[in-house]
Protein backbone atom coordinates (compact mmCIF):
# COMPACT_ATOMS: atom_id res chain seq x y z
CA UNK A 1 0.00 0.00 0.00
CA UNK A 2 1.18 3.31 -0.73
CA UNK A 3 0.06 7.00 0.12
CA UNK A 4 1.38 10.31 -0.38
CA UNK A 5 1.26 12.96 2.13
CA UNK A 6 -1.51 14.86 2.98
CA UNK A 7 -0.38 18.11 0.92
CA UNK A 8 0.24 16.27 -1.78
CA UNK A 9 3.94 16.66 -2.16
CA UNK A 10 5.54 15.16 -5.17
CA UNK A 11 5.29 11.20 -4.49
CA UNK A 12 9.21 10.11 -4.71
CA UNK A 13 8.29 6.71 -3.15
CA UNK A 14 5.68 3.97 -2.54
CA UNK A 15 6.93 3.57 0.66
CA UNK A 16 3.90 2.56 2.73
CA UNK A 17 5.50 1.04 5.49
CA UNK A 18 9.63 1.72 6.84
CA UNK A 19 12.00 -1.48 6.49
CA UNK A 20 11.55 -3.46 9.98
CA UNK A 21 14.53 -2.00 11.01
CA UNK A 22 13.83 1.28 10.98
CA UNK A 23 11.55 2.47 13.76
CA UNK A 24 9.79 5.61 14.15
CA UNK A 25 9.98 7.75 17.43
CA UNK A 26 8.52 10.99 18.89
CA UNK A 27 7.04 12.31 15.56
CA UNK A 28 3.35 13.38 14.95
CA UNK A 29 1.98 11.10 12.40
CA UNK A 30 -1.19 11.26 10.09
CA UNK A 31 -3.46 8.79 9.48
CA UNK A 32 -1.17 7.28 6.44
CA UNK A 33 2.03 7.82 9.54
CA UNK A 34 -0.22 5.72 12.03
CA UNK A 35 -0.15 2.59 9.20
CA UNK A 36 3.55 3.27 8.61
CA UNK A 37 4.17 1.83 12.07
CA UNK A 38 2.63 -0.76 11.30
CA UNK A 39 6.06 -2.61 10.85
CA UNK A 40 7.44 -1.72 13.97
CA UNK A 41 8.09 -4.49 16.65
CA UNK A 42 9.15 -6.75 13.75
CA UNK A 43 6.04 -7.20 12.49
CA UNK A 44 7.12 -5.55 9.11
CA UNK A 45 9.96 -8.10 8.53
CA UNK A 46 10.52 -9.25 5.36
CA UNK A 47 9.94 -12.97 4.92
CA UNK A 48 13.14 -14.95 5.14
CA UNK A 49 14.04 -17.10 2.27
CA UNK A 50 13.58 -20.72 1.73
CA UNK A 51 15.51 -23.62 0.59
CA UNK A 52 15.70 -22.66 -3.20
CA UNK A 53 13.21 -24.81 -5.69
CA UNK A 54 14.76 -27.62 -7.42
CA UNK A 55 12.60 -27.96 -10.49
CA UNK A 56 11.70 -25.52 -13.40
CA UNK A 57 8.85 -27.53 -14.49
CA UNK A 58 5.17 -26.31 -14.54
CA UNK A 59 2.64 -28.53 -12.60
CA UNK A 60 -0.59 -29.38 -13.69
CA UNK A 61 -2.94 -26.87 -12.28
CA UNK A 62 -6.65 -28.11 -12.09
CA UNK A 63 -9.77 -26.77 -9.83
CA UNK A 64 -10.64 -28.79 -7.03
CA UNK A 65 -13.94 -29.91 -6.43
CA UNK A 66 -16.20 -28.00 -4.40
CA UNK A 67 -16.12 -29.49 -0.62
CA UNK A 68 -19.20 -30.27 1.06
CA UNK A 69 -20.27 -27.92 3.15
CA UNK A 70 -21.14 -28.54 6.96
CA UNK A 71 -24.48 -27.99 8.02
CA UNK A 72 -24.69 -24.67 10.02
CA UNK A 73 -26.29 -25.39 13.64
CA UNK A 74 -29.16 -23.45 15.00
CA UNK A 75 -29.35 -21.01 17.60
CA UNK A 76 -28.98 -23.43 20.73
CA UNK A 77 -25.54 -24.81 19.91
CA UNK A 78 -22.62 -23.95 22.49
CA UNK A 79 -20.03 -24.74 20.47
CA UNK A 80 -18.54 -23.80 17.00
CA UNK A 81 -18.93 -26.19 14.15
CA UNK A 82 -16.10 -27.85 12.30
CA UNK A 83 -16.11 -25.62 9.75
CA UNK A 84 -15.10 -27.54 6.15
CA UNK A 85 -13.16 -25.58 3.34
CA UNK A 86 -14.27 -23.14 1.36
CA UNK A 87 -16.05 -23.85 -1.86
CA UNK A 88 -14.35 -21.04 -3.38
CA UNK A 89 -10.88 -22.82 -3.13
CA UNK A 90 -8.58 -21.20 -5.70
CA UNK A 91 -6.83 -23.67 -8.81
CA UNK A 92 -3.36 -24.47 -6.91
CA UNK A 93 -0.12 -26.22 -7.87
CA UNK A 94 -0.11 -27.20 -3.76
CA UNK A 95 -2.23 -27.68 -1.32
CA UNK A 96 -2.43 -24.25 0.07
CA UNK A 97 -4.72 -24.26 2.49
CA UNK A 98 -7.83 -21.77 2.70
CA UNK A 99 -7.94 -18.79 3.10
CA UNK A 100 -11.41 -19.27 5.10
CA UNK A 101 -11.14 -21.80 7.04
CA UNK A 102 -11.50 -21.59 10.87
CA UNK A 103 -9.00 -20.40 12.75
CA UNK A 104 -7.65 -23.10 15.29
CA UNK A 105 -6.50 -20.68 17.79
CA UNK A 106 -9.91 -20.02 18.29
CA UNK A 107 -12.31 -22.76 18.91
CA UNK A 108 -14.01 -21.51 22.10
CA UNK A 109 -16.08 -18.75 20.73
CA UNK A 110 -18.26 -18.11 23.94
CA UNK A 111 -21.85 -18.54 24.20
CA UNK A 112 -24.23 -18.41 21.25
CA UNK A 113 -26.47 -15.18 21.78
CA UNK A 114 -29.96 -15.81 20.83
CA UNK A 115 -30.81 -16.06 17.73
CA UNK A 116 -27.10 -16.18 15.62
CA UNK A 117 -25.60 -19.40 14.66
CA UNK A 118 -22.14 -20.38 14.86
CA UNK A 119 -21.76 -18.72 11.26
CA UNK A 120 -22.29 -15.14 12.76
CA UNK A 121 -19.71 -16.31 15.90
CA UNK A 122 -16.86 -16.81 13.19
CA UNK A 123 -17.91 -13.66 10.84
CA UNK A 124 -17.93 -11.24 13.92
CA UNK A 125 -14.21 -13.07 15.28
CA UNK A 126 -12.64 -12.56 11.02
CA UNK A 127 -13.72 -8.72 11.93
CA UNK A 128 -12.19 -8.27 15.27
CA UNK A 129 -9.07 -9.42 13.93
CA UNK A 130 -9.00 -7.25 11.51
CA UNK A 131 -9.64 -4.25 13.58
CA UNK A 132 -7.79 -5.82 16.69
CA UNK A 133 -6.38 -3.33 19.29
CA UNK A 134 -7.89 -0.35 17.15
CA UNK A 135 -11.78 -0.95 18.41
CA UNK A 136 -12.08 1.50 20.55
CA UNK A 137 -9.73 4.32 19.55
CA UNK A 138 -11.74 4.16 16.18
CA UNK A 139 -14.78 4.20 17.69
CA UNK A 140 -14.06 7.25 19.93
CA UNK A 141 -13.53 9.41 16.64
CA UNK A 142 -16.53 9.15 15.21
CA UNK A 143 -19.89 11.46 17.11
CA UNK A 144 -20.78 9.75 20.34
CA UNK A 145 -23.60 7.77 19.33
CA UNK A 146 -21.83 6.53 15.88
CA UNK A 147 -18.59 5.28 18.12
CA UNK A 148 -21.47 3.57 20.60
CA UNK A 149 -23.09 1.39 17.85
CA UNK A 150 -19.72 0.83 16.57
CA UNK A 151 -18.28 -0.69 20.04
CA UNK A 152 -21.79 -2.57 19.78
CA UNK A 153 -21.53 -4.35 16.70
CA UNK A 154 -17.84 -5.45 17.46
CA UNK A 155 -19.11 -6.54 21.12
CA UNK A 156 -16.46 -4.50 22.61
CA UNK A 157 -18.01 -5.15 26.18
CA UNK A 158 -17.60 -8.47 26.06
CA UNK A 159 -13.20 -7.81 26.65
CA UNK A 160 -12.19 -9.92 23.77
CA UNK A 161 -8.89 -10.79 23.00
CA UNK A 162 -8.23 -9.25 19.93
CA UNK A 163 -8.95 -6.00 21.73
CA UNK A 164 -5.05 -6.20 23.27
CA UNK A 165 -3.74 -7.57 20.09
CA UNK A 166 -2.45 -5.78 16.76
CA UNK A 167 -4.74 -5.76 13.54
CA UNK A 168 -3.91 -8.82 12.06
CA UNK A 169 -2.66 -7.01 8.58
CA UNK A 170 -0.04 -5.51 10.78
CA UNK A 171 1.34 -8.93 12.21
CA UNK A 172 2.28 -10.27 8.57
CA UNK A 173 5.01 -8.65 5.71
CA UNK A 174 3.28 -5.92 3.64
CA UNK A 175 4.66 -5.93 0.33
CA UNK A 176 4.47 -2.99 -2.99
CA UNK A 177 7.41 -0.51 -0.73
CA UNK A 178 8.90 2.08 -2.68
CA UNK A 179 13.27 1.19 -2.93
CA UNK A 180 14.94 4.54 -4.30
CA UNK A 181 17.46 4.19 -7.36
CA UNK A 182 20.67 5.00 -7.31
CA UNK A 183 22.29 7.25 -10.11
CA UNK A 184 24.53 6.09 -12.56
CA UNK A 185 25.32 9.01 -14.84
CA UNK A 186 22.22 9.28 -17.04
CA UNK A 187 21.03 6.46 -15.36
CA UNK A 188 18.20 5.39 -12.85
CA UNK A 189 19.27 1.85 -11.22
CA UNK A 190 17.22 -0.67 -9.21
CA UNK A 191 18.93 -3.93 -7.99
CA UNK A 192 16.55 -6.44 -7.00
CA UNK A 193 16.59 -10.28 -6.07
CA UNK A 194 14.02 -13.50 -7.38
CA UNK A 195 13.82 -15.54 -4.15
CA UNK A 196 12.02 -18.25 -2.90
CA UNK A 197 10.12 -17.30 0.48
CA UNK A 198 7.88 -18.62 2.94
CA UNK A 199 4.57 -16.21 2.95
CA UNK A 200 1.59 -16.03 4.94
CA UNK A 201 -1.37 -15.53 3.18
CA UNK A 202 -2.92 -14.33 7.11
CA UNK A 203 -1.71 -14.57 10.61
CA UNK A 204 -3.85 -17.77 11.33
CA UNK A 205 -2.69 -19.97 8.77
CA UNK A 206 0.57 -22.27 7.99
CA UNK A 207 2.96 -20.01 5.87
CA UNK A 208 3.36 -21.19 2.59
CA UNK A 209 5.77 -21.89 -0.31
CA UNK A 210 6.09 -18.12 -2.49
CA UNK A 211 8.42 -16.61 -4.63
CA UNK A 212 9.26 -12.91 -4.00
CA UNK A 213 11.24 -9.78 -5.65
CA UNK A 214 13.27 -8.95 -2.83
CA UNK A 215 12.21 -11.89 -1.01
CA UNK A 216 8.30 -10.18 -0.64
CA UNK A 217 5.09 -10.10 -2.10
CA UNK A 218 4.13 -7.79 -4.03
CA UNK A 219 7.41 -6.76 -4.81
CA UNK A 220 9.45 -3.45 -4.41
CA UNK A 221 7.13 -0.63 -6.19
CA UNK A 222 9.72 0.72 -8.49
CA UNK A 223 8.53 4.49 -9.45
CA UNK A 224 10.15 6.97 -12.03
CA UNK A 225 9.18 9.54 -14.47
CA UNK A 226 8.12 9.81 -17.97
CA UNK A 227 11.57 10.09 -20.12
CA UNK A 228 14.18 8.23 -17.15
CA UNK A 229 16.50 5.86 -18.54
CA UNK A 230 15.95 3.07 -16.32
CA UNK A 231 18.33 -0.24 -15.70
CA UNK A 232 17.13 -3.20 -13.40
CA UNK A 233 19.82 -5.40 -12.69
CA UNK A 234 17.73 -8.79 -11.20
CA UNK A 235 19.92 -11.72 -9.75
CA UNK A 236 18.18 -14.51 -9.73
CA UNK A 237 18.30 -17.11 -6.27
CA UNK A 238 15.31 -19.34 -7.12
CA UNK A 239 17.33 -22.49 -8.43
CA UNK A 240 15.21 -22.49 -11.77
CA UNK A 241 15.01 -20.12 -14.50
CA UNK A 242 12.91 -17.22 -14.93
CA UNK A 243 12.70 -13.65 -17.13
CA UNK A 244 11.22 -10.36 -15.84
CA UNK A 245 8.84 -8.98 -18.07
CA UNK A 246 8.35 -5.08 -17.45
CA UNK A 247 4.55 -5.21 -18.46
CA UNK A 248 2.79 -1.93 -20.20
CA UNK A 249 6.31 -0.26 -21.46
CA UNK A 250 7.07 0.98 -24.77
CA UNK A 251 10.06 -0.89 -25.17
CA UNK A 252 12.67 1.14 -27.91
CA UNK A 253 14.82 -2.29 -28.19
CA UNK A 254 12.34 -5.08 -28.38
CA UNK A 255 15.26 -7.55 -26.57
CA UNK A 256 14.73 -5.56 -23.29
CA UNK A 257 10.72 -7.47 -23.32
CA UNK A 258 12.29 -10.21 -20.66
CA UNK A 259 10.28 -13.26 -22.90
CA UNK A 260 12.72 -16.59 -23.13
CA UNK A 261 13.00 -17.92 -26.30
CA UNK A 262 11.43 -14.82 -27.63
CA UNK A 263 13.68 -11.73 -26.54
CA UNK A 264 16.26 -13.90 -24.73
CA UNK A 265 17.51 -17.02 -23.29
CA UNK A 266 16.23 -18.16 -19.81
CA UNK A 267 17.75 -16.10 -16.75
CA UNK A 268 19.85 -19.38 -14.91
CA UNK A 269 19.89 -19.10 -10.99
CA UNK A 270 22.38 -17.30 -9.26
CA UNK A 271 23.22 -15.03 -12.60
CA UNK A 272 22.00 -11.34 -13.03
CA UNK A 273 20.34 -10.15 -15.88
CA UNK A 274 20.07 -6.46 -16.82
CA UNK A 275 16.90 -4.57 -18.43
CA UNK A 276 17.98 -1.12 -19.59
CA UNK A 277 14.72 0.92 -21.36
CA UNK A 278 13.49 4.83 -21.93
CA UNK A 279 10.34 4.99 -19.37
CA UNK A 280 7.38 5.36 -21.72
CA UNK A 281 4.61 5.99 -21.64
CA UNK A 282 3.33 7.31 -18.55
CA UNK A 283 0.89 5.59 -15.80
CA UNK A 284 -0.09 2.31 -13.99
CA UNK A 285 2.52 -0.45 -14.92
CA UNK A 286 4.00 -3.73 -13.56
CA UNK A 287 6.22 -6.00 -13.73
CA UNK A 288 6.37 -9.81 -13.60
CA UNK A 289 7.66 -12.75 -14.03
CA UNK A 290 7.26 -14.44 -18.21
CA UNK A 291 8.84 -17.92 -17.89
CA UNK A 292 6.86 -21.08 -16.21
CA UNK A 293 4.59 -17.81 -15.10
CA UNK A 294 1.60 -20.01 -14.13
CA UNK A 295 3.72 -21.06 -10.93
CA UNK A 296 5.81 -18.22 -10.82
CA UNK A 297 3.67 -15.00 -11.09
CA UNK A 298 1.06 -17.38 -9.05
CA UNK A 299 3.42 -17.80 -6.20
CA UNK A 300 4.36 -14.16 -5.77
CA UNK A 301 7.05 -12.92 -8.59
CA UNK A 302 4.66 -9.27 -9.40
CA UNK A 303 5.60 -6.29 -8.56
CA UNK A 304 3.98 -2.50 -9.17
CA UNK A 305 6.00 -0.35 -11.76
CA UNK A 306 4.95 3.61 -11.90
CA UNK A 307 5.92 5.75 -14.20
CA UNK A 308 4.95 9.67 -13.12
CA UNK A 309 4.38 11.84 -16.10
CA UNK A 310 6.94 14.65 -16.97
CA UNK A 311 4.52 16.96 -17.17
CA UNK A 312 3.88 18.40 -13.72
CA UNK A 313 0.30 19.24 -15.01
CA UNK A 314 -0.83 15.80 -16.16
CA UNK A 315 0.22 14.45 -12.30
CA UNK A 316 -3.02 13.09 -10.27
CA UNK A 317 -2.08 15.73 -8.12
CA UNK A 318 -2.44 18.69 -10.21
CA UNK A 319 -5.29 17.37 -12.11
CA UNK A 320 -7.30 15.87 -9.42
CA UNK A 321 -6.05 17.15 -6.15
CA UNK A 322 -5.08 13.44 -5.03
CA UNK A 323 -3.90 13.47 -1.62
CA UNK A 324 -2.65 9.81 -1.74
CA UNK A 325 -2.71 6.73 -3.08
CA UNK A 326 -2.96 3.09 -2.71
CA UNK A 327 -1.73 0.20 -4.65
CA UNK A 328 -4.01 -2.83 -5.47
CA UNK A 329 -2.86 -5.19 -6.47
CA UNK A 330 -4.35 -8.78 -6.94
CA UNK A 331 -3.80 -12.96 -7.45
CA UNK A 332 -6.07 -15.80 -7.16
CA UNK A 333 -3.25 -18.90 -7.78
CA UNK A 334 -1.39 -20.24 -5.17
CA UNK A 335 -2.55 -18.87 -1.73
CA UNK A 336 -6.08 -18.42 -2.97
CA UNK A 337 -7.67 -15.24 -3.57
CA UNK A 338 -5.48 -12.03 -2.40
CA UNK A 339 -5.30 -8.55 -2.56
CA UNK A 340 -1.52 -7.34 -2.26
CA UNK A 341 -0.16 -10.90 -0.94
CA UNK A 342 -2.60 -11.29 1.92
CA UNK A 343 -6.62 -12.27 2.25
CA UNK A 344 -8.82 -10.70 4.81
CA UNK A 345 -8.28 -9.86 7.76
CA UNK A 346 -5.08 -9.52 7.05
CA UNK A 347 -5.00 -7.02 4.04
CA UNK A 348 -4.43 -3.32 4.91
CA UNK A 349 -7.29 -0.73 5.08
CA UNK A 350 -7.69 2.28 3.07
CA UNK A 351 -7.59 4.94 5.76
CA UNK A 352 -8.79 8.59 5.20
CA UNK A 353 -10.39 11.68 6.36
CA UNK A 354 -13.05 13.63 4.72
CA UNK A 355 -11.91 16.00 2.06
CA UNK A 356 -9.42 13.26 0.96
CA UNK A 357 -9.12 12.54 -2.51
CA UNK A 358 -7.89 8.63 -2.76
CA UNK A 359 -6.02 7.36 -6.03
CA UNK A 360 -6.37 3.48 -6.11
CA UNK A 361 -4.71 1.83 -8.56
CA UNK A 362 -5.68 -1.32 -9.60
CA UNK A 363 -3.56 -4.07 -10.99
CA UNK A 364 -4.86 -7.85 -12.09
CA UNK A 365 -1.66 -10.30 -11.98
CA UNK A 366 -4.30 -13.33 -11.89
CA UNK A 367 -6.17 -15.51 -14.13
CA UNK A 368 -9.63 -14.32 -13.42
CA UNK A 369 -11.63 -11.13 -13.54
CA UNK A 370 -12.69 -9.64 -10.55
CA UNK A 371 -15.61 -6.56 -9.91
CA UNK A 372 -13.91 -4.47 -7.37
CA UNK A 373 -17.21 -3.37 -5.37
CA UNK A 374 -16.91 0.12 -3.42
CA UNK A 375 -19.33 0.74 -0.70
CA UNK A 376 -20.96 4.07 0.26
CA UNK A 377 -18.73 5.56 -2.59
CA UNK A 378 -17.98 5.74 -6.33
CA UNK A 379 -15.37 5.97 -8.02
CA UNK A 380 -14.20 8.10 -10.96
CA UNK A 381 -11.92 5.76 -13.19
CA UNK A 382 -9.68 8.16 -15.33
CA UNK A 383 -7.35 5.57 -16.78
CA UNK A 384 -6.79 2.28 -18.37
CA UNK A 385 -3.54 0.38 -18.61
CA UNK A 386 -2.01 3.56 -17.88
CA UNK A 387 -3.48 5.63 -20.65
CA UNK A 388 -5.74 8.67 -19.36
CA UNK A 389 -9.36 8.16 -20.00
CA UNK A 390 -9.58 12.23 -20.32
CA UNK A 391 -13.08 12.99 -21.77
CA UNK A 392 -14.36 9.20 -21.41
CA UNK A 393 -13.46 9.16 -17.70
CA UNK A 394 -16.35 7.46 -15.72
CA UNK A 395 -18.26 6.55 -12.58
CA UNK A 396 -18.72 3.78 -11.27
CA UNK A 397 -18.98 2.03 -7.67
CA UNK A 398 -18.18 -1.61 -9.23
CA UNK A 399 -15.05 -1.80 -11.93
CA UNK A 400 -14.47 -5.35 -13.63
CA UNK A 401 -10.41 -5.97 -13.88
CA UNK A 402 -9.51 -8.00 -15.81
CA UNK A 403 -6.25 -10.29 -15.87
CA UNK A 404 -3.16 -8.21 -17.03
CA UNK A 405 -5.36 -4.74 -16.45
CA UNK A 406 -4.88 -1.72 -14.97
CA UNK A 407 -7.42 0.90 -13.74
CA UNK A 408 -6.71 3.92 -12.19
CA UNK A 409 -10.05 5.14 -9.75
CA UNK A 410 -9.94 8.30 -7.28
CA UNK A 411 -12.61 8.35 -4.53
CA UNK A 412 -12.84 11.90 -3.01
CA UNK A 413 -14.24 10.84 0.22
CA UNK A 414 -16.96 13.21 2.13
CA UNK A 415 -18.26 11.27 4.40
CA UNK A 416 -16.97 9.17 7.77
CA UNK A 417 -17.77 5.85 7.68
CA UNK A 418 -16.10 2.34 7.48
CA UNK A 419 -16.71 1.10 4.19
CA UNK A 420 -16.85 -2.07 2.68
CA UNK A 421 -14.45 -2.87 -0.71
CA UNK A 422 -14.30 -6.34 -2.11
CA UNK A 423 -14.49 -8.42 -5.44
CA UNK A 424 -18.22 -9.04 -5.85
CA UNK A 425 -17.99 -12.67 -7.20
CA UNK A 426 -19.10 -13.89 -3.52
CA UNK A 427 -17.47 -16.86 -3.35
CA UNK A 428 -14.11 -15.07 -3.30
CA UNK A 429 -14.76 -13.05 -0.42
CA UNK A 430 -17.80 -15.04 1.97
CA UNK A 431 -17.78 -18.37 3.60
CA UNK A 432 -19.65 -20.43 6.42
CA UNK A 433 -17.04 -18.88 8.08
CA UNK A 434 -17.42 -15.18 7.56
CA UNK A 435 -15.22 -12.99 4.99
CA UNK A 436 -11.91 -14.20 3.66
CA UNK A 437 -9.72 -13.52 0.39
CA UNK A 438 -11.06 -10.33 -1.60
CA UNK A 439 -11.69 -8.14 1.00
CA UNK A 440 -10.79 -4.53 2.55
CA UNK A 441 -12.33 -1.81 3.65
CA UNK A 442 -12.19 2.35 3.21
CA UNK A 443 -11.67 3.26 6.78
CA UNK A 444 -12.86 7.44 6.13
CA UNK A 445 -12.32 9.71 9.69
CA UNK A 446 -14.56 12.78 10.07
CA UNK A 447 -11.29 14.33 11.18
CA UNK A 448 -7.45 13.09 10.72
CA UNK A 449 -5.95 11.02 13.73
CA UNK A 450 -2.81 10.13 15.28
CA UNK A 451 -3.27 6.55 15.76
CA UNK A 452 0.08 5.38 15.51
CA UNK A 453 0.93 4.93 19.33
CA UNK A 454 -1.51 1.72 19.63
CA UNK A 455 0.01 0.18 16.84
CA UNK A 456 3.77 0.29 18.59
Amino acid sequence: MSTTDRQGSAPASLDFLPEPDTPETGSSLSRRGFLRVSALAGLGATAATVAACTTGTAPAWTFPPAPSIQPIPSATSTTAPSVAPSASAAPSASAAPSASVAPSASPDLGPIPAGWTAHDMLAREKIRRFVGKLAVPLAGVYPPAAGAKLAEILGVADNYPQLQELPEWAKVPQGNQAIQPKIDGDWKVFDLTIDTIKHQIDAMTPAIDALGYNAIWPGPALRVTEGDKVRVNFTNKLGQTTGTHFHGVAFDDFFMDGIPFVTQLPQVPDSTESYEFIAKPYGSMMYHSHHNATDQVGRGLLAAFIIDPKDPRETYKEKYGVTQEYVWISNDSVGGFTINGHGFPAVQPIVAAVGDRVLVRFMNEGIMMHPWHSHGYRMKVVARDGAPLGTAAFECDTLGVNPGERWDAIIEVDRPGIWAFHCHILPHVEGPDGMFGMVNALIVTPQPVDLAPLLK
